[in-house]
């Protein structure tokens, strides 16, 4: 077995850059059930910029937005409007992992760094991948702090949510440009050490107007996914071309969220107002005969419009939000794994017409 070079320990946080990341905490709060855990800004002494740590289950989201026009966080949001700056993941070694990286063709965004406070000190290190999406490396084994040292506690001022049932990050997904993802499928490999575990042609993810191909990357323990999508001919644009055009180029895409009880979490969403996208009846039809017996009743999926998929090591529930932000971009999943490994690609088709409808809607079809 060879030694793994980049131990990843799990995901740490994703940093959202975003307009207005007050208002945007609030959404996160009361659409999806987070509770705001930290906080740093002009009243923490930090005169740049504002952020808010989220937290539900082992899910973490900080949310941050430039307090000047010049900043780069305020070019950011110009070009991409509200997106993933940073992927961060937990790691035992900043340091070693940065060199690892970086002696491997990845670049350096922000050279090891150790910060600290009353409460201990974490390390950080970060790499440029694509887009202007990052991966910061961060070791936190010595610190017992709310967030990260400059970071106060904002239990006191937030409400305890007590969530919807999101408890971890299942995978994120990246869209790249035409004819790119093999480039970062080779950097994931080369970098980090991941395999491609899985991989759709455009001949398994197409509907009538388009197609896109994915390869899905894993590191050695299955903890950290991520699959890398581009676009495909296709008779019309595609969702990934729609997404490229109006994020400014690569970019996260979406952010799988696991519930080990995705009817009471959908429900719980919608009841705060989230918008998933809809699946039709027809879909119902055959999904039984496709995928067999499961635990859940199918009328309740058909009412929520959950999908449904199964491979040979068992069976997953997923559903899709509609975009969080006015530019067709970012997005969320809800998954529920009973024993499957893979990501739906019995969904794909019934998944890519729904967004296509969505498409339509904005008249970028």
């Amino acid at each position: 077995m060879a030694e793994d070079f980049m131990p990843l320990d799990g995901w740490d946080h994703v940093e959202l850059w975003v307009g207005n990341a007050k208002q945007s905490a609030f959404f996160y709060e009361h659409a999806m059930g987070f509770t705001r855990t930290a906080y740093a800004g002009p009243e923490t002494g930090v005169r740049d910029r504002a952020s808010y740590v989220l937290e539900q289950g082992d899910v973490r989201f900080v949310v941050t937005s430039a307090l000047r026009e010049e900043h780069e966080i305020t070019k950011h949001h110009a070009r991409h409007g509200d997106g993933v700056r940073d992927i961060a993941l937990t790691v035992p070694d900043a340091t070693q992992a940065y060199r690892e990286a970086v002696s491997r063709g990845a670049r350096s965004v922000m050279e090891p760094r150790r910060d600290e406070d009353e409460f201990g000190t974490v390390e950080r290190a970060a790499i440029a991948t694509y887009g202007d999406t990052i991966h910061t490396f961060v070791d936190r084994s010595d610190y017992g702090g709310p967030f990260l040292p400059g970071y106060v506690s904002a239990s006191e001022n937030g409400h305890a949510d007590p969530g919807v049932g999101l408890l971890n990050i299942d995978h994120i997904v990246g869209n790249v440009e035409l004819g790119r993802m093999n480039h970062w499928v080779e950097f994931y490999e080369r970098v980090f050490g991941m395999t491609n575990i899985l991989h759709f042609g455009d001949d398994q993810i197409q509907t009538e107007y388009s197609a896109l191909m994915s390869k899905v990357m894993s590191d050695g323990s299955g903890k950290v996914k991520f699959p890398i999508n581009e676009p495909a001919e296709g008779k019309r644009k595609s969702q990934i071309e729609e997404y490229v055009e109006f994020y400014g180029g690569a970019g996260a895409q979406h952010i799988a969220l696991a519930s080990t009880d995705i009817v009471g979490t959908v429900e719980a969403l919608k009841e705060r107002g989230f918008l998933f996208l809809d699946t039709p009846d027809s879909y119902y039809e055959e999904a039984p005969g496709r995928v067999g017996e499961i635990a859940e009743e199918w009328p309740v999926l058909q009412e929520h419009k959950i999908l449904v998929d199964r491979d040979e090591d068992g069976y997953l529930l997923q559903i899709f939000t509609k975009t969080a932000q006015d530019r067709p971009t970012v997005f969320f999943e809800v998954i529920e794994r009973h024993g499957a490994t893979t990501f739906g690609e019995g969904n794909f088709k019934a998944l890519f017409e729904a967004i296509e409808r969505e498409q339509a809607l904005r008249g970028n079809l």
